[in-house]
């Protein structure tokens, strides 16, 4: 491990924002996190909603919505400490009481946040995870962790330059009867109406639209009882990865 990855772990242990427990953790060494149900209250001081930024990376999106909507709580997750060293220093150094992270796998939601106590989720630049269906953020493995945490018929976020995931997403919303609220392959030439998805660009996006690549952007809503079903069929795969941007 490099000494600046060593020196952000060490900062990470020191941040009062950030929160870090593993799911072998608890898997396997019986820990628990005594703040599950009660974040509002013992962390953010607050009753107001709370929002997810999973696999957030860096933090761009938790950050930059935690910025923009003071009466909302934000919390970025991700497993990779040194990304979000960035959106944890850049929060606390700024004064975002409205915004923390969590470090920890995200099939471990439901051991962090009680029933109903998330509001919202934002899945950005994810992984499309093309081999292997249930490592997907937005298969139905997943959208049943989100709505053990989730409000009855909360909103799920998905920012994505692939064609694949974006695909599959909207084929999965489809088949399962979720109501979907934006669909536009084309986010910054579709004239729908899509909140602030186009205010904040992560490092990941930027990368894609200097190469020409589309974004695409999806918004559903995910009720408790939804019975969820995958697609009967595979979109076609992407014929590109993050390496061509080194081409």
């Amino acid at each position: 491990m490099s000494r600046s990855k060593i020196k952000k772990f060490a900062e990470m242990e020191t941040l009062p924002n950030v929160f870090q427990l593993s799911y072998n953790d608890i898997l396997n060494h019986g820990a628990t996190f005594d703040m599950k149900g009660q974040w509002g209250a013992r962390h953010f001081g607050n009753s107001n909603p709370i929002v997810l930024e999973l696999g957030c990376g860096k933090g761009e999106y938790a950050v930059g919505m935690a910025e923009r909507f003071t009466d909302r709580n934000f919390i970025g997750i991700d497993i990779k400490g040194s990304r979000m060293w960035t959106g944890a220093k850049q929060a606390f150094t700024t004064g975002l009481h409205n915004c923390a992270f969590l470090r920890t796998g995200i099939n471990a939601l439901p051991h962090f946040f009680a029933p109903g106590e998330v509001d919202e989720i934002w899945i950005t630049f994810a992984d499309p995870q093309m081999k292997k269906t249930n490592k997907r953020l937005t298969s139905t493995t997943f959208l049943r962790l989100y709505q053990q945490v989730m409000r009855d018929g909360g909103m799920v976020n998905l920012k994505t330059d692939s064609d694949f995931l974006y695909e599959y997403t909207k084929m999965m919303a489809e088949a399962s009867e979720l109501e979907i609220e934006v669909a536009t392959d084309d986010l910054y030439g579709s004239d729908a109406e899509c909140g602030f998805a186009r205010e904040i660009q992560t490092y990941y996006e930027s990368k894609w639209l200097e190469m020409g690549k589309k974004i695409k952007y999806l918004r559903f809503r995910l009720p408790a009882a939804a019975e969820l079903s995958e697609p009967d069929h595979e979109p076609d795969k992407d014929q590109y990865t993050s390496k061509d941007w080194e081409r």
